[in-house]
């Protein structure tokens, strides 16, 4: 799935992603550490992997987009 960065902390790496239909979707710091990232600046294009659904969905990867 992809998604555009939209905040992002340094020091707790953590923040949020907007999905294609404008849903923000918050990821922790082991979603970010797991695409072995070491910035993310807002308005990048990123993949990333969930589980749930809806209001339950949850980011367990974040990584960038590439072709």
């Amino acid at each position: 799935m992809q998604a555009t960065a939209y905040t992002y902390d340094p020091e707790s790496r953590s923040g949020q992603v907007l999905l294609d239909d404008g849903t923000p979707v918050p990821f922790d710091a082991a979603a970010f550490d797991a695409g072995g990232l070491r910035l993310l600046r807002p308005g990048q294009r990123v993949r990333i992997e969930v589980e749930g659904v809806k209001e339950d969905l949850r980011i367990t990867l974040v990584t960038l987009q590439t072709l």
